[in-house]
């Protein structure tokens, strides 16, 4: 067999840079101060043909003055639950130079209780949010009748 040789050229390496670039001024983003201005903020984004269907996972920016930042989807499930990726919401975060966040998902059932593996997920987003200086502020379950917040029942 002959050996193959390779010739890496090292101008074939993907330039990764950083930036932000927000196109609303921080005057004009809503302030949240407490779980009823986060919900409002996010039961006006949801999509309301989804919202008693499937179970949706976003993820709320906030900027040092709890001004939103922005809201991103992080996944989308099914009648009784989505998958998470703790690497994608804090993936997000990083990139939207969030300085803390405020998760949440939806219960198409209505349900406002956690369940078991929404609190271990909740417990595992805060202890991410430690190691990177990044603050989870709370978890808000959203339905169409009200909402459950994580920081207000001390779950956090």
């Amino acid at each position: 067999m002959e050996a193959v040789n390779q010739v890496i050229n090292l101008h074939q390496v993907a330039e990764i840079t950083l930036g932000y670039h927000p196109k609303v001024k921080s005057s004009q983003r809503p302030k949240v101060g407490c779980s009823r201005q986060v919900y409002e903020v996010l039961y006006n984004f949801w999509d309301k043909d989804t919202l008693e269907l499937a179970e949706h996972f976003q993820v709320m920016l906030l900027n040092r003055a709890n001004r939103v930042l922005g809201i991103c989807t992080i996944s989308k499930g099914g009648t009784a639950g989505t998958v998470v990726d703790a690497k994608l919401v804090f993936a997000t975060a990083l990139k939207g130079c969030a300085q803390s966040i405020i998760v949440s998902h939806n219960h198409p059932s209505g349900n406002l209780m956690p369940s078991e593996q929404d609190k271990r997920m909740t417990r595992r987003l805060v202890e991410i949010g430690k190691a990177l200086d990044l603050p989870v502020l709370d978890h808000v379950i959203v339905t169409a009748d009200g909402y459950y917040s994580f920081a207000d029942e001390g779950e956090l």
